[in-house]
């Protein structure tokens, strides 16, 4: 039974009477009348409104990527008197994933923006309960169902295939994938247009748009992923990394009427994410994946009027120097050339898994060698012998996701799991049976083969100091971490491993406190610190949340003093 057969009452609801009553209060137009077939909306509309109908039908459709025709459209639902049409799309203003056309007998239905949504949503608990549960199935829907967004045409495996997989998945939107080995259809469409081995993979956007060997950016930019930016106003906040820290900052501040955007480089849940099943956070007896727990934070954030802008990274963090006044805003400069001021900064930008010290390692990150174990990762090494290097609890979380789908994994760890892991993690691996631990060994060698994939990974004991070559397709790293903290120039202060430092007594620095800095505040002025990029910061999801939410009081502190 499909979600929509399952759950048809939650995600496509009718308001009665004194609902639509009370959804009216938020509209901030009037009705609108269309004729039959006329379209209201069509795939790939930014800023498109969600629309209550009143009277007649609207017929809701979505492209087909499995379709040979590239304006092949597949029903979805008839909505009538009293639905809504939308998704989450329409709660941020991204581009819209389905087309919705009057029905045979015209309708009329009324309008909402995305900040009128975001109002009705939060001013009336019980519809807006009832509408954000919609949304957020709709798009459960769409990522299920395997044939709406955008199509991505080439060979999986490949580097630039598996990260783009990895964008689009890691950020909630459908697409599908087709094997050109395999797809005549998709090996046809290719050669229609000229498209040459070296500009694979392809993706066809859900406006029809093709791009060739598309960045994150660009793809970002063509899918509606990445909002359009009003920089000439300064933010009351702006976060810089959209995990869990990051994201419960701007579910906190934007919940208490400051305005947020936050920018992350890749995708928002940072490496928790990428979590399989986080199964120690309060509150989820039975474990949650670090991707639906990630997403529900976004969509809270959406909800409060956050705004998130993926994929955005900030190059560089200018704090004035001396000749800033403490009231003046910090400007933050964007890698694309542009500049965004805010009233304060949360650095939020994490830290990623350390590279192993081989001079080549490079060479096969996204062809072999990966720092987090998703879905793609684990379809591509699926019936394989692997190896996984890490002896943390995300390494921990990685091994119980993968082993079930390969032929063996090989852990290799430099101390006993005892003295880095959680033990409810050590018990389920000494459970699995495809599961080898190998204690005092490190990997210090790569080699691949004629293609560029890896083929063969060199171990050293650390007692023995022998080395033995292993081949391997697939190794997973998850050896310690770094702080993302590069962009910020050493224009705040922090530790000799490049943590950033918080609420200690700092000498005068660029702009003078001329009080005690706050627990979470750098050494300077309206800028905070919060989770792992933190000097001393707890490295857990359920710390890194709390920490999201204390910031936001001494936000407030700080801002009530520039006032």
């Amino acid at each position: 039974m499909s979600l929509i057969e399952s759950r048809r009452h939650q995600i496509f609801p009718i308001l009665d009477a004194s609902q639509i009553q009370s959804a009216k209060r938020f509209a901030g137009g009037p009705p609108r009348s269309f004729a039959p077939g006329e379209t209201i909306f069509n795939v790939g509309d930014r800023n498109a409104p969600a629309w209550l109908v009143l009277n007649g039908e609207i017929d809701i459709t979505r492209r087909d990527g499995l379709s040979r025709d590239a304006d092949a459209h597949t029903h979805v639902v008839t909505l009538g008197a009293g639905q809504f049409t939308g998704e989450m799309a329409e709660l941020s203003g991204r581009g819209t994933l389905a087309r919705g056309q009057a029905g045979a007998a015209g309708c009329t239905a009324l309008p909402f923006t995305a900040e009128q949504i975001r109002a009705l949503i939060v001013g009336s608990a019980e519809l807006g309960e009832t509408m954000m549960r919609a949304f957020i199935l709709r798009r459960v829907d769409l990522l299920q169902g395997g044939t709406a967004g955008s199509v991505l045409i080439g060979q999986p495996g490949t580097p630039d295939m598996t990260r783009l997989q990895n964008f689009l998945s890691r950020n909630g939107y459908p697409f599908v994938l087709r094997d050109m080995a395999t797809d005549e259809d998709a090996r046809t469409l290719v050669e229609k247009t000229g498209v040459q081995p070296d500009e694979l993979p392809v993706m066809v956007c859900p406006n029809g748009a093709v791009l060739k060997r598309p960045t994150d950016a660009e793809a970002g930019v063509c899918l509606g992923i990445t909002p359009e930016l009003d920089l000439s106003t300064p933010r009351d906040v702006v976060v810089v990394g959209a995990g869990p820290a990051g994201l419960a900052a701007a579910v906190y501040a934007a919940s208490e009427g400051l305005s947020v955007t936050v920018f992350d480089q890749r995708s928002y849940g940072g490496q928790a994410g990428a979590s399989a099943r986080i199964e120690n956070y309060l509150g989820f007896p039975t474990g949650i994946s670090g991707g639906a727990l990630a997403g529900r934070a976004f969509s809270q954030a959406l909800k409060f009027g956050a705004e998130v802008a993926i994929p955005l990274q900030v190059a560089y963090l200018d704090c004035g120097g001396t000749a800033r006044l403490p009231h003046e805003p910090l400007r933050l400069e964007l890698t694309d050339g542009r500049s965004i001021y805010a009233r304060s900064v949360v650095v939020a930008s994490g830290a990623r898994y350390r590279q192993p010290n081989i001079p080549n390692v490079t060479d096969f990150e996204g062809a072999g060698v990966s720092y987090w174990a998703s879905a793609v990762e684990a379809k591509l090494c699926e019936g394989e012998e692997i190896a996984l290097v890490g002896g943390g609890n995300s390494a921990g979380q990685a091994v119980v996701f993968l082993a079930p789908k390969v032929k063996h994994l090989h852990l290799g760890v430099r101390r006993p799991l005892e003295a880095t892991m959680s033990r409810y993690l050590i018990d389920r691996i000494s459970a699995l049976r495809n599961v080898s631990v190998y204690t005092g060994v490190e990997v210090v060698a790569l080699e691949g083969d004629e293609t560029g994939a890896l083929a063969q990974a060199t171990f050293r004991g650390l007692d023995s100091g022998k080395f033995w070559p292993y081949p391997l397709r697939h190794l997973f790293l998850f050896i310690g971490a770094e702080p993302n903290g590069e962009w910020l120039a050493k224009r705040v202060a922090v530790d000799n491993k490049g943590f950033v430092i918080t609420g200690r007594d700092f000498a005068p620095t660029d702009v003078p406190i001329n009080r005690a800095p706050r627990s979470l505040e750098t050494s300077v002025a309206g800028v905070f610190a919060i989770g792992d990029v933190r000097a001393g910061s707890t490295k857990r999801v359920g710390a890194a949340i709390g920490e999201g939410a204390a910031v936001v009081a001494q936000i407030h502190a700080a801002l009530a003093q520039l006032a």
